[in-house]
């Protein structure tokens, strides 16, 4: 058995609130330096940037994770991700079906940046990635397993976009396996507010838009990992979360 330090919810130079130095490459590097061994790349409403980060993150030696940070047609934000990246493709496709656009301006949120695995730009992004979607919280988990995925509420312990915060409740929605927290300080306070959470495999992610954000090697899956492969670990680690 094994530890398997992780960041579930790291954003690029896509998200229009991501720095345009978090770039695929600079992630991965990033992620080495901080002891992570296994890192999901989770752009607001798109999974554009994973290719790149795919092959940048086997280059450094990390285990990548395709995701999305979803946002609902409530406003919350949801976490999704995909044991394979192809799963991850095919449902950044169905929700660019479901996106409500609105042309990004450049000079309040900058650029979206679409790159490879050398950080060099591809093409961008015209419309604003961040606002809400026409999917709703409950439609979630459904979604996530019609293409192969699961998803979870991000960062429950905060006011922005946090499902307690916008509605005033933990919902008990079937299909949250997981609840994310941003500060591991305030879990057993929320457990006690509401013990649905407690119910949960609790994970706690950075939601890092700047490089310097990224958490170090504190969190893990324990993981048997022989025969080693990146990919068996991928699955162990989706069994946990599912």
């Amino acid at each position: 058995m094994n530890k398997y330090y992780y960041d579930f919810h790291i954003h690029s130079c896509l998200s229009p609130c991501g720095d345009d130095d978090s770039t695929p490459n600079s992630i991965a590097g990033m992620a080495t330096l901080n002891g992570l061994n296994v890192v999901a790349l989770t752009d607001h409403n798109t999974c554009r940037n994973c290719p790149g980060f795919f092959t940048a993150a086997k280059r450094h030696g990390i285990i990548p994770i395709a995701g999305m940070e979803l946002t609902t047609a409530e406003d919350i934000h949801i976490v999704f991700l995909f044991e394979k990246l192809e799963d991850a493709m095919r449902f950044d496709a169905e929700i660019a079906t479901r996106r409500i656009l609105f042309e990004n301006r450049v000079d309040v949120y900058g650029e979206q940046y679409i790159m490879n695995s050398e950080d060099e730009v591809i093409n961008t992004e015209k419309y604003l990635l961040s606002n809400a979607t026409t999917v709703t919280v409950e439609e979630c988990p459904a979604l996530a397993e019609k293409f192969g995925g699961i998803c979870y509420p991000a960062h429950v312990d905060r006011q922005a976009n946090g499902i307690i915060a916008t509605l005033g409740i933990f919902p008990d929605i079937k299909g949250f396996n997981c609840c994310e927290f941003h500060d591991r300080d305030k879990i057993e306070e929320y457990i006690k507010q509401y013990p649905l959470i407690g119910e949960k495999k609790l994970l706690v992610c950075s939601d890092a838009h700047y490089l310097w954000d990224m958490r170090d090697e504190n969190r893990y899956f324990l993981i048997d990992d022989e025969p080693y492969s990146s990919e068996l670990v991928r699955r162990k680690i989706f069994e946990q979360l599912r």
